[in-house]
């Protein structure tokens, strides 16, 4: 696969300073890095049974929109991790368990906060309410000091806005027709600069932030807005990719701002675009339908152990639900996210 042949000296580059390894990772955002937080809330929105989880650790589903690891799983092994950062409102998410970081994301919530009242999920500023207490529990585990270095050595990943659009925006006649696309855009990106200031003044001082994936080749997405047609949906890439120009060029605002603030824009968008449109050359036969279900529409709670015409084998597939990547898939991403933040833990 052409994406893996730099991975390895990448891995170092990136995440190796000074002889040591990255302390603690920190994690945000939705049902792409959502590991469990969305298990004992009462919302559909979530992923704590077969099948998924079904190729992942003991093949048991733990809360992950995947059959197996998450591209932040993989991420994660190859800093040198050996535990994964718990989902933080999982009972077991206490005393040392907490010194290699947390996971607070929570699927369906976004920059947007209507976004995860919605479907009652935790919205980003409660995830940093939530950061904010694991923070004062780190000072009772290991010091003020210990804990201050630990976080502003830690690594901060952020992925949102993807459910601000497809669950959210393109489906609820009160924001479409209220705001064009770009003015919706500029009020989440609002939202992400309010949340890095916030991180920021927390202690953090590296951060990643994904871009949007192309929204418009997502199985559901076709589904719902591709009017009968098997293609990507243009209109609702072309507003993804206008999205994360404007990400990009917000991060470079706030990195002139925030004078220690290592804010680095890690490209999904590409990278899952080209498995799209490419995949017999990164080994996978079927790109339209993913593994559970029919492939066209299941995801959360209408992907279960009772959905009809489940794929055998999940790696043949880039997406293993209508809205999320395999872990095959993860595979490439994960690596991809390594190089797009290789200036991330530069001197």
């Amino acid at each position: 696969m052409k994406f893996l042949a730099p991975f390895i000296f990448l891995t170092f580059l990136l995440f190796e300073v000074k002889g040591q390894f990255v302390p603690a990772l920190f994690i945000f955002g939705d049902s792409i890095f959502d590991v469990g937080n969305n298990n004992d809330l009462v919302t559909l929105i979530k992923a704590n049974f077969p099948p998924y989880g079904r190729d992942f650790v003991d093949h048991e589903p733990t809360g992950r929109f995947c059959n197996g690891k998450l591209a932040l799983d993989i991420i994660a092994e190859q800093i040198g991790f050996t535990d994964y950062q718990l989902a933080y409102m999982s009972d077991k998410a206490n005393g040392e368990m907490l010194l290699i970081g947390a996971n607070f994301a929570s699927a369906a919530s976004g920059y947007y906060n209507a976004t995860a009242i919605l479907y009652n999920t935790i919205s980003l500023s409660q995830q940093l309410e939530n950061y904010r207490e694991y923070k004062n529990k780190l000072v009772d585990i290991t010091g003020k000091f210990n804990a201050s270095s630990r976080i502003s050595r830690g690594i901060h990943l952020i992925s949102a806005g993807s459910s601000d659009f497809l669950q959210n925006y393109y489906i609820n006649p009160l924001l479409f027709t209220t705001y064009t696309p770009d003015t919706f855009s500029d009020i989440l990106l609002n939202s992400y600069d309010h949340f890095i200031q916030n991180l920021y003044e927390l202690g953090a001082r590296r951060i990643g932030v994904t871009t949007l994936p192309p929204l418009g080749c997502l199985p559901a997405a076709i589904t719902a807005f591709g009017h009968g047609n098997n293609q990507c949906v243009a209109r609702l890439n072309n507003n993804a990719i206008s999205f994360n120009n404007k990400l990009k060029h917000r991060s470079q605002r706030l990195t002139r701002r925030l004078s220690k603030l290592k804010l680095v824009v890690l490209d999904i968008y590409n990278p899952l675009y080209t498995l799209i449109t490419e995949p017999a050359e990164n080994g996978f036969a079927e790109v339209r339908r993913a593994c559970c279900g029919t492939g066209l529409l299941e995801t959360s709670i209408l992907c279960n152990q009772h959905s009809i015409g489940t794929c055998s084998n999940a790696s043949q597939y880039v997406f293993w639900d209508s809205f999320h990547p395999t872990e095959a898939a993860n595979q490439i991403l994960a690596h991809e996210l390594i190089r797009s933040g290789s200036s991330l833990i530069q001197p």
